[in-house]
């Protein structure tokens, strides 16, 4: 078989990820050890989901509401609508704000930046702040509104609807863990510099000084957000992220998000964000499934100038991973935050080393006839741990191959046609 050696084609990885039941998660928590209605673990180097439970449920998220109010703040500044320098005087809006909401309690007249209410709004979880900026932004509460849900569906935050900006309870004000970990995903890639207010311990404006509640701002200095919420209906809501460094060359630093939702208290918010983001960090790791210019299969080429096509991946895949070495439900009561390893009948489980995986590759394409000049499927290839599904590529690129000449084609005939001139037809071929 006759490899090619110069580039046939200009190709682009289009990937998208599986959501069918059949695909398990990367690391499998019994859900009743967690002490949450829904959560989430999710990887934002990946975008993969690394465990999750009810995390479609619509629930109240109280004042998670607030990075919304962020991300539409951050964007105007983005746009140069808004700048952080700039002061504005609070309006009369501030006066609907109730006596035994968060607050900072900003009155008619007062003069305040926006940096200033931006920190008030994410660490004082201030609602006159909310209001606000709202105000600013969209010129009324109603308007504004409008343009926080516009805005969550242009972010696939589908089971979401804001009602107000504060996140005061209401019949339609909800949203999901899922979707949660989808804005705060959004909010940390597109404006990094959320968290520079989130990860403030406290805040002072008037005298008067508050300190973060997200209380393991103090207790890990990997922490750096990112919001907190509380309503009676809602219960003890947490978004929670940190990036740390790895030992991994491939990837020196690595983030995790995680959203815990209806928890029963301050404190078991903080211990159950907690467990979950030092199992995944302990559990998991992001390693490269392709790497660039790895050849991934070959097709045969009908009438072409070139025989064969190899298909080599542009660019490098990065997925996560298992470390957890047993098959059996992980308890997240059996996670010891001191060691960070997971006890089971007094002795530690150790991640393993390296996760294993494998490539499953379909050709879509079993052989191109020239000439080419067009987008094409080529293949999916899906990868697998443990004899699960972990995540799913489409492999679809522009094909460009040009027909052989006149003489070319003609040996070729010959050869099809005489028996003695004959090769073996070319197959695809797949490289494990």
């Amino acid at each position: 078989m006759i490899f090619s050696t110069r580039p046939l084609l200009l190709c682009a990885f289009f990937l998208f990820y599986c959501t069918t039941a059949s695909h398990a998660s990367i690391l499998n928590i019994a859900p009743e050890s967690v002490e949450a209605e829904s959560w989430m673990i999710f990887d934002p180097q990946t975008e993969q989901i690394i465990a999750a439970h009810n995390e479609n449920d619509r629930r109240a998220p109280a004042s998670l509401t607030k990075m919304m109010v962020a991300y539409l703040t951050l964007e105007a500044i983005h746009a140069g609508k808004l700048k952080t320098t700039e002061t504005i005087t609070a309006s009369s809006i501030v006066n609907k704000v109730k006596f035994d909401e968060s607050k900072m309690d900003l009155r008619a007249g007062e003069h305040i930046t926006i940096d200033q209410l931006l920190s008030g709004l994410i660490v004082m979880s201030a609602n006159d702040a909310a209001v606000t900026l709202a105000e600013k932004i969209s010129g009324n509460l109603p308007q504004f509104i409008e343009k926080m849900n516009s805005t969550a569906q242009q972010l696939g935050m589908s089971n979401t609807h804001f009602t107000n900006p504060a996140g005061i309870t209401m019949i339609d004000h909800y949203s999901s863990a899922a979707d949660l970990v989808k804005l705060s995903h959004h909010l940390i890639n597109k404006y990094p510099e959320y968290l520079n207010y989130s990860k403030q311990q406290s805040y002072t404006w008037d005298n008067f000084t508050h300190k973060a509640t997200n209380i393991l701002l103090k207790k890990d200095n990997t922490v750096d957000g990112l919001k907190t919420g509380y309503t009676a209906a809602a219960g003890f809501n947490l978004a929670l992220t940190a990036k740390r460094s790895t030992p991994n060359i491939d990837v020196p630093e690595r983030r995790l998000i995680i959203v815990v939702l209806g928890t029963k208290s301050l404190f078991k918010r903080a211990q159950v964000a907690n467990q979950l983001l030092n199992l995944a960090f302990t559990y998991t790791q992001d390693i490269v499934a392709l790497k660039a210019n790895q050849a991934l299969f070959q097709l045969p080429v009908i009438d072409g100038h070139e025989k064969s096509f190899t298909f080599s991946s542009p660019h490098s895949k990065m997925i996560t991973a298992s470390l957890y070495p047993l098959n059996t439900p992980i308890q997240l009561q059996n996670f010891d935050l001191n060691n960070k390893l997971i006890v089971e009948n007094k002795e530690n489980v150790f991640p393993l080393n390296q996760p294993h995986i494998k490539l499953n590759i379909s050709l879509v394409q079993k052989q191109l006839i020239a000439p080419i000049n067009k987008e094409m499927v080529l293949a999916n290839v899906t990868i697998m741990q443990n004899n699960q599904p972990i995540d799913q590529l489409k492999i679809s690129a522009p094909v460009q191959l040009e027909r052989a000449s006149i003489f070319e084609r003609f040996i070729h005939w010959l050869k099809h046609v005489l028996p003695f001139m004959s090769n073996k037809a070319p197959e695809a071929m797949i490289y494990q």
